[in-house]
Order: structure tokens, then C-alpha cells, then sequence
């Protein structure tokens, strides 16, 4: 072709079609300068592991009131694969649940195997919990984790087995030539050491070195594909998923599932992916795409073309409640506004908010008080004349727990912005793993004496102290008990030895733990605690993830990761520099509660109480891992260990089943009870509310779908999705007159964002119920419609 003859008379080409092709050429340019640079295989993937929504406890405060009964937002696996073209691969999945499972790890693993061959096992594939805790429980193995929930809960484990397996299937099958981009920076205001007396029983020189008493640092990954540049990022930071109360019931990804979402929604929103459509797309494609592919809010959508509010009252009075009708379980899938159904060709951003060593860092960051005279708790044992239920942390929105998490999650999801935007150390190197299973009820670890030699200690079978039961300043528990205790009283040990007696040689080994309940040794009617744990170190260049099994505080986590890169970066073995970032992944793979250091284990805090082996944990940990990360750069082996018990068939459940679901005569599932007040008019914050007849939710998850739903009026006579129950600002509450109540509401609770559009909405509920048959009916119902100002 002539180049001349097409381009020749450029000087008479209208003025847009130089704009195009200026754009087109920068594209093209910073494809090819992202191009140049690409070492890995990337892939991201995600899928909804949201799990019942009604009579199910919630996973981690140990509350047995605090029972599901809707929806903040839906919870998430995100996974990303990073791969050399020719060697070797990793999965890291971050999930918004409160921990790692062993059984769900197990039998992902499982799925894996049977779809991959060996490609994917347990070296290379890390599972990683966000630490909220507000995800429905049941979903572990071992007794203890379990009794609150009324023992194990096969759709709460199935949805998440699922979810991670689906979120690494979308993974493998994206992956593509990429590149990843590294960066580091503080955030002072999203978490405060709630065990100060704890940390300050660490050695002055030690303390010393730190600025703060916590780690304030966020490390992030930035994700850039060759063709479509960047596409996601993950970060790791320390903060409880604690803003949330013990009595919330509402299923939530608390502060990191907010910020996920936050992220997510603005790299869709913002001007970071819209280069690429336009530049290919023409201007009715374009448009297309933002209505009908990638998720886009509808201030962003839908221009203000009525703003007389009469008009609008007049177009919203012609469409009253539609009443109840039958509807498919796609529907609910399709009308969501992230449908997976809906999306373009491109990859969707993917972001990912992982926890790290969190265990003594709270986000509710003004402080613990009293609730009775509003004075700040006891700084050694956090209670309030001498009772620890009292005693609470307050979070920056105080009152208001959404508050709180909508702040904290915020400032977590700015400063990724900001870190993900100025991202410029380019990851290269091999992609490498380690990994080993580990008996931490016997393992000998070996410590320097102070006067020269060594000497050998154990680790213990499990077991936790009588301050576990005091909670923390998140969440305290109740009776008498109190943080700081390292004698116990006679009652308890009375009501534990009905249980398991500890022998002297347990209370000897866990000494100054006084022992509130010996879990290690509990066998019925199967194990309570776990014993066999795996470590795992898997690299990407000069990213070090050390997995861990469990919640480090603060300066156990700091020791952890000095240790390590202490073997990586000394030897001479020429694999790495002193600029390795090492992260660690908290609550990886399974869960054994908290790993303390040697000296704030000796206060018998909340974290040295549920420290379950003992003193001498966290030097079993390092002295592991220094044997991984030994391996990694010697290019050695490492004993893989005992496969951990598979203890899914000997699980009990006693949550009782949905029986099924009824309604008053001449009422359908799915009318409007309470429906928005006639004529009805809104501004930016208010909250809409209407209540719906509903059925069970545990009668169908809803997974990749929604219950709630807002629609915005288009042209008068189309509703378009405008925001579901994964929107921060809408919540979906299940209520029901008593416990075995067939009868049932649903309420969708919308706070008008200062973002949305003015103009005519609507709100929409989907639903399944349950016959006496057993079979199940999807239905959805609307509301009548109101005007938005």
C-alpha cells in the first residue's frame, strides 16, 4: 500500500480524525514501552464466595448472637497467577473471609489436581483470608472454630471452595504477557496497637529501631497486560477487619472489602481504562459499552436531562409497585451491574486488599473506652472497673460502624491509588516456591543461651489461656474474665476439667499460660485444634511472601521478616539485594489463631493467650522459615512433611434446615409490604427504604446475582441497573417474626450517594423460596418509583 496516497493529504483531514490519530499513536506507544518491558505470564480472577445470609453465625468475634440476616456488600475471591514463560508459576488468592480454612485449602486442591495435573498444588498456591468478621462461619474443620456456628456449615464451605477455584480458573485462563511494578508507602491513620503493654515488654533496643508500634507500611503490586495495560493490583497492609461490631449481622468484607470495592469501582469509573475504548471503539460503541458492558455508576451514565421535578414526580407516579411474579435464577445474574455477563472484552480491573501481620493492630483508632463513663479503658488489662465487657475501641466514624469502615477502608484504598499510580520498580526475576507441613505441637527448636551455646526448646499441643475468653478491645467477651491473666481462677479450671485436664507436662511447657481449655489434646468428637501447619515461601523477583499460617503482631512479624531476608540477602549466593520486599500473608492456608513474641506472651494478653504452642512459637517460625528461605536461594529441597488430617467426613452439623417458605393469602413472594411514601421525593443522602415479602436466603445464595437491586428510569421506559447489593451504599436486611417462622421480609436500605443521578428510581428485590416439597421458586418484586433530586 502507498503511504502517500492514504496519508498524503492529511493537511484537509478534519480535526477529529488528527485527534484520533494522535491518541492512536500514544496508545500504540505506551502499549510497545509496556511491551518491551514484559517478563511474566499474568492473570487475575475473581468470583463471588458470599455465603448464607440468614442463621448463620458469623466467623470471628465467637458471638453466638451474632447470627446473618442480610447483606452489606458481597464478598469476593481474587486470585492472580504469575508465571515464567518457561518455568515456574504461583497462585496467590486473597478471600474475604475472616481466614484460610485447611479443609477448604485441601479440597481446592483437590479440584486443581483434577483439572490441572500438577500444575497447581500446595508449593505454589497460597489462600489467604482478608480477616473480616462479618462472613458467615462454619467453613473450618476443627472443633473450636466451629461451635459457635453450630458445627460445620457445607454451604458456607461451598461457596468459598468454589469461589477460589472459579476466581483461579478465570486466572489461568487470562493469563497473558505482563509485567508487575512494586511500591511502598505508610498509612498513619488506619491502625492502632490495641496490646500497648504487650509491645512495650518487647526489649527497648528492639522497640527502638521502629518509629511506630505498628507497621505502617502498604506494599503493593501494580498488574500491567502487554495488550490491555494495567489490570489490577494487590496489596498487603496490617489492620484488624474489625470496624464492623461483634454485633453487626450484616455479611460484610468490612474495611478491606470496602477498599476492594472502592478500588475496583474507580479504575472503571476513572480515566484508567477509557484510553483503550476510545481509541477503538467509535462514539456509539463507546457508549454502548459504558450502559451495557463495563460497570460504570449511572451519574457517569445517564446525563441530566429532566430537572424539573414535576415532570419527574409525574413520570415516577405512572409507575407504582409491580407486585410479586415468578422470575429465573439468571435474571439475578444478568441485572447485576458488575455482571460478569455484562462485561467487555477486556480484562475487568481486579484489586485486592491482603492482610498481613494484624495481630495486635486495630482500625478502631481513637482508642478503647468505657461504655458506662466514656473514660479510657485500663491500659494493662482493658477493662473498666475490673470488667472487660465494657471496654470498646472506637472506630473514626464512632458511632456509626459503616462509618468507621467506609473511613478506614477509604484510607487504605487512597494511599493504593496513590502507590498503584507512581508504581515504577519493575518486578523481574524468577517466580519460585517453598513449602513444607509442620508438627507444631512437638517441634524442637534451637535458641542461643545468653552465656554462649545453645540450648533446645519445644513447642506444645495447642491450647489457649483464660484471656482468650476476655476478647480484645474489638470485641470483648463476657463473665469475668480479663486480659492480662496469667493465674486463671478456680471456677473455670473447674468447668475446664470437665472437658480435658491438662497434664503437668502441658502446664509446665505453656507456663505462664494459665490454661482455659487444652485444645491440643481435645479428640472428641474429632480434633479441636490443629497441629500439622504448613509455612510456604513463594518468590516473584524481588517479592518474598512469606505465608503464615496464623495472626502476627506486630513486632513477631517484624522478627519474621528480618530473619528472613537475612538469609536471603547474606551468603553470597548473588539472588537477591538488600532491596528484596519481603510481605507477609497472614491467615494463609489454614488458621491457628495468634503467634506472639517470647516476651509479650509473658503478659498473657488477648494474643499471648491464643499464641496455642506456646512460648516458643514464634521462634519455631523463624527457625522453619530460615530453613525455606535457605532452600530458595540454594536452589535445595525441604522436607514436605505430613499431610494434615482431611477431616471432612466426620463433620457434624446441628443448624437446622429451611423447612419452607410461606406468605399470607393473597399475598405473593416478592410484594411490596412497605412500600416508599406516595409522591415521594429524595435528595443526595437521604435513605430509601421498602420492605418486600420475602423468603429464606439460604434457599439460594444468589452467587454472581443480587437481592437488592436500584434501578434508574432511561428514555421513560427503560430501567437500567444502577446499584446492587455489592454497593457499599445500598444493604439488604432478612427478618423474620420468630426463629422458625415460614414467613419472612426483606428490606433494601439505599443511601443516596452525593454521586448518583437525578431523575426516576425504583427498587428491586430477588428471592427464591422453598415449598413444602422441597423445590425451589425464584420470584422478584419492584417497587413503586421515586424521584431522585
Amino acid at each position: 500500500m502507498d503511504f502517500n496516497s492514504v496519508f498524503g493529504s492529511w493537511r484537509h483531514w478534519p480535526c477529529s480524525a488528527i485527534c484520533f490519530l494522535g491518541s492512536l499513536f500514544l496508545l500504540l506507544n505506551h502499549v510497545t514501552g509496556i511491551a518491551s518491558n514484559s517478563t511474566y505470564l499474568i492473570g487475575l480472577g475473581s468470583y463471588d464466595i458470599t455465603g448464607p445470609a440468614a442463621d448463620v453465625n458469623m466467623m470471628g468475634y465467637a458471638n453466638s448472637e451474632q447470627v446473618a440476616s442480610g447483606v452489606h456488600f458481597r464478598l469476593q475471591a481474587r486470585a492472580f497467577i504469575v508465571a515464567e514463560p518457561q518455568g515456574k508459576r504461583a497462585v496467590f488468592v486473597n478471600i474475604d473471609a475472616c481466614m484460610a480454612s485447611q479443609i477448604v485449602t485441601l479440597k481446592v486442591l483437590e479440584r486443581l489436581k483434577a483439572r490441572y495435573g500438577d500444575l497447581y498444588n500446595e508449593h505454589n498456591v497460597a489462600i489467604s483470608g482478608i480477616h473480616t468478621h462479618a462472613g458467615p462461619g462454619g467453613y473450618l474443620q476443627y472443633v473450636v472454630y466451629i461451635v459457635t456456628s453450630l458445627g460445620f456449615v457445607r454451604q458456607s464451605f461451598d461457596v468459598i471452595v468454589d469461589g477460589i477455584e472459579k476466581s483461579i480458573m478465570q486466572a489461568h485462563e487470562n493469563l497473558r504477557p505482563g509485567s508487575i511494578f512494586v511500591n511502598k508507602g505508610e498509612i498513619l491513620d488506619a491502625g492502632v496497637n490495641r496490646s500497648p503493654s504487650a509491645y512495650l515488654n518487647n526489649p527497648e533496643a528492639e522497640r527502638s529501631k521502629y518509629k511506630y508500634n505498628v507497621d505502617k507500611e502498604m506494599t503493593l503490586l501494580k498488574f500491567v497486560d502487554k495488550q490491555w495495560g494495567p489490570v489490577g493490583s494487590f496489596n498487603w497492609f496490617a489492620t484488624h477487619g474489625t470496624s464492623m461490631s461483634r454485633t453487626n449481622s450484616l455479611i460484610s468484607g468490612d474495611n478491606k472489602g470496602a477498599a476492594a470495592r472502592f478500588m475496583e469501582d474507580w479504575a472503571e469509573q476513572s480515566g484508567l481504562l477509557e484510553d483503550v475504548d476510545n481509541v477503538y471503539l467509535d462514539e456509539s460503541k463507546v457508549e454502548s459499552i459504558k450502559l451495557n458492558g463495563i460497570p460504570r455508576r449511572v451519574s457517569n451514565i445517564i446525563p441530566n436531562t429532566c430537572k424539573n421535578f414535576n415532570e419527574l414526580e409525574q413520570l415516577a407516579a405512572s409507575f407504582r409497585s409491580s407486585g410479586g411474579r415468578p422470575a429465573t435464577r439468571l435474571l439475578s445474574v444478568v441485572r447485576r451491574v458488575r455482571s460478569y455477563l455484562k462485561q467487555a472484552e477486556r480484562p475487568r480491573f481486579i484489586s485486592a486488599f491482603c492482610q498481613s501481620n494484624c495481630g495486635d493492630v486495630s482500625p478502631n483508632v481513637l482508642g478503647a473506652f468505657c461504655v458506662d463513663t466514656g473514660l479510657p479503658c485500663d491500659f494493662n488489662h482493658s477493662t473498666c472497673n475490673g470488667k472487660n465487657e465494657l471496654c470498646y475501641g472506637r472506630g473514626p466514624g464512632y458511632p456509626d460502624e459503616f462509618e468507621s469502615t467506609r473511613i478506614i477502608g477509604e484510607r487504605q484504598f487512597q494511599r493504593a491509588v496513590d502507590l498503584f499510580k507512581q508504581a515504577s520498580e519493575q518486578l523481574t526475576g524468577k517466580v519460585d516456591y517453598r513449602h513444607s507441613y509442620l508438627d507444631f505441637s512437638k517441634l524442637e527448636v534451637t535458641l542461643p543461651k545468653a552465656s554462649g551455646g545453645n540450648e533446645i526448646v519445644k513447642t506444645c499441643p495447642a491450647a489457649m489461656g483464660f484471656a482468650f475468653a476476655a476478647g480484645t478491645t474489638d470485641g470483648p467477651g463476657a463473665f469475668d474474665f480479663k486480659q492480662g491473666d496469667d493465674q486463671g481462677n478456680t471456677f473455670w479450671r473447674l468447668v475446664r476439667n470437665l472437658l480435658k485436664t491438662p497434664d503437668e507436662e502441658q502446664k509446665e511447657c505453656q507456663r505462664p499460660k494459665p490454661i482455659l481449655l487444652d485444645t491440643g489434646e481435645m479428640k472428641k468428637p474429632y480434633a479441636w485444634a490443629p497441629a500439622i501447619l504448613p509455612i510456604q515461601i513463594i518468590r516473584i523477583g524481588q517479592l518474598v511472601i512469606l505465608s503464615v499460617p496464623g495472626e502476627f503482631t506486630t513486632m513477631a512479624g517484624r522478627r519474621l521478616r528480618d530473619a528472613v531476608k537475612t538469609v536471603l540477602t547474606s551468603g553470597g549466593h548473588g539472588e537477591f539485594d538488600h532491596n528484596v520486599h519481603i510481605v507477609i500473608a497472614g491467615l494463609t492456608n489454614t488458621y491457628s489463631q495468634y503467634v506472639t513474641t517470647y516476651e509479650e506472651y509473658q503478659m498473657q494478653r488477648y494474643e499471648g493467650a491464643s499464641t496455642l504452642y506456646g512460648p516458643h512459637t514464634l521462634n519455631a517460625y523463624i527457625q522453619e522459615f530460615k530453613k525455606l528461605a535457605t532452600a530458595l536461594v540454594t536452589g535445595g529441597a525441604v522436607e514436605p512433611g505430613v499431610q494434615p488430617p482431611d477431616l471432612l467426613d466426620v463433620q457434624i452439623s446441628l443448624l437446622a434446615p429451611v423447612v419452607a417458605d410461606a406468605t399470607p393469602i393473597g399475598v405473593e413472594f416478592g410484594d411490596v409490604s412497605t412500600d416508599v411514601p406516595k409522591n415521594a421525593g429524595f435528595k443526595k443522602g437521604d435513605m430509601v427504604a421498602v420492605t418486600f415479602w420475602s423468603a429464606c436466603p439460604r434457599n439460594d445464595l444468589m452467587t454472581e446475582g443480587t437481592f437488592a437491586l436500584v434501578e434508574f428510569l432511561q428514555n421513560k421506559d427503560t430501567w437500567v441497573p444502577a446499584y446492587d447489593d455489592d454497593d457499599f451504599c445500598l444493604r439488604f436486611k432478612w427478618s423474620r417474626p420468630w426463629k422458625f417462622s415460614t414467613r419472612s421480609h426483606a428490606t433494601i436500605e439505599w443511601r443516596i450517594p452525593e454521586s448518583a443521578a437525578s431523575g426516576v428510581y425504583r427498587m428491586r428485590h430477588f428471592g427464591a423460596a422453598k415449598s413444602l416439597l422441597g423445590s425451589i421458586h425464584h420470584f422478584t418484586g419492584s417497587s413503586s418509583a421515586f424521584v431522585v433530586m
